[in-house]
């Protein structure tokens, strides 16, 4: 809002122009703070809440990096032995991080999120494919984990679906995957 008498800016909650000392209009005033007021609710009614977002276990991928170190040092000291150079050794040693490496990137590529209303399944890395589920559209959801998955503390949520196409949808290797398939049931009553 401006002055009427000077131009100048004055905040919505303000009486007095600190430029002049003119009296504003508190009608338009009052206006101004109530079109603040919806614009501030509208724009927060757009975005969506994220009420979690899931990749798969990093249980694995942190057992093969140790692995990985330690077969790189018996390596470096196995070929050393044999009289093998330290700059063949070691760059065959650190070769070996490319293992875990490898599916430490194919983890990263998929990124499951549940917002107020959809299920985001993101997959890919630097193309990025979005398959959106509607809640209303989620018929089930299922925990599966065998004994050893459950022995270190992830599982399968596997969620079926009444879309066009029909069919499950499996989240593999979830760390704690009955807290999230909980929340996941928390959102479906609000749909169903």
């Amino acid at each position: 809002m401006t002055c009427s008498s000077c131009g100048a800016y004055i905040a919505p909650s303000v009486k007095f122009c600190s430029n002049c000392g003119a009296a504003t209009d508190s009608e338009a005033t009052r206006i101004a703070r109530l079109q603040s007021h919806a614009l501030e609710m509208n724009a927060g009614q757009d975005l969506e809440h994220t009420i979690f977002t899931v990749r798969p276990t990093m249980i694995f991928i942190k057992t093969a990096y140790a692995l990985a170190v330690i077969a790189g040092i018996a390596l470096v000291f196995l070929l050393a032995s044999l009289g093998v150079p330290a700059s063949i050794s070691i760059p065959l040693a650190l070769a070996l991080l490319l293992i875990p490496g490898y599916y430490h990137l194919r983890r990263n590529m998929i990124r499951y999120t549940v917002t107020e209303s959809t299920l985001k399944i993101d997959t890919g890395l630097i193309a990025r494919t979005t398959k959106n589920i509607p809640l209303s559209k989620i018929q089930d959801v299922t925990v599966s984990a065998s004994v050893p998955q459950r022995l270190m503390g992830f599982g399968d949520i596997i969620i079926d679906n009444a879309s066009e196409l029909g069919g499950s949808i499996v989240m593999h290797n979830i760390s704690s995957p009955r807290h999230y398939a909980d929340l996941l049931l928390r959102e479906l009553r609000r749909w169903h």
